[in-house]
């Protein structure tokens, strides 16, 4: 097994003792959950559901990008809410990243806490 790992600036950097994303023989590319951190200032962007879901999606493809992929690799998403009322909103904004042909399977799950009490985190795991 070839396991490199992905790190890119364009992504907020971990916060603690994990990567940014894992990128498994060539093919298979897990994503660490990311958050509303802006990525140069590391400041959480919580204007807004929507903005904080549109950077969310912004800092996925960010490590997309840098394992040479894109929203069509993805084929599985997990998304933490922690307000199952936002999920409309929410599923408006990470829905522009996918179209009907080649949107993952998915979970949305609501918990009781995030990471600095954000209101949302997803992961991917995209295959090439």
């Amino acid at each position: 097994m070839s396991k490199k790992i992905i790190f890119t600036d364009k992504a907020p950097a971990p916060i603690g003792p994990y990567s940014q994303a894992i990128l498994i023989n060539d093919t298979t590319l897990y994503t660490s959950g990311q958050i509303a951190s802006d990525p140069v200032t590391g400041e959480l962007i919580l204007d807004s559901i929507e903005v904080e879901t549109e950077q969310v999606m912004q800092n996925l493809k960010a490590l997309l990008d840098a394992a040479g992929m894109t929203f069509d690799n993805v084929v599985k998403a997990t998304i933490f809410i922690m307000n199952m009322g936002d999920f409309a909103r929410i599923n408006a904004v990470y829905g522009k990243y996918f179209t009907e042909e080649s949107a993952p399977a998915r979970e949305t799950v609501q918990v009781a806490t995030l990471p600095k009490n954000v209101n949302i985190e997803i992961s991917v795991i995209a295959v090439r």
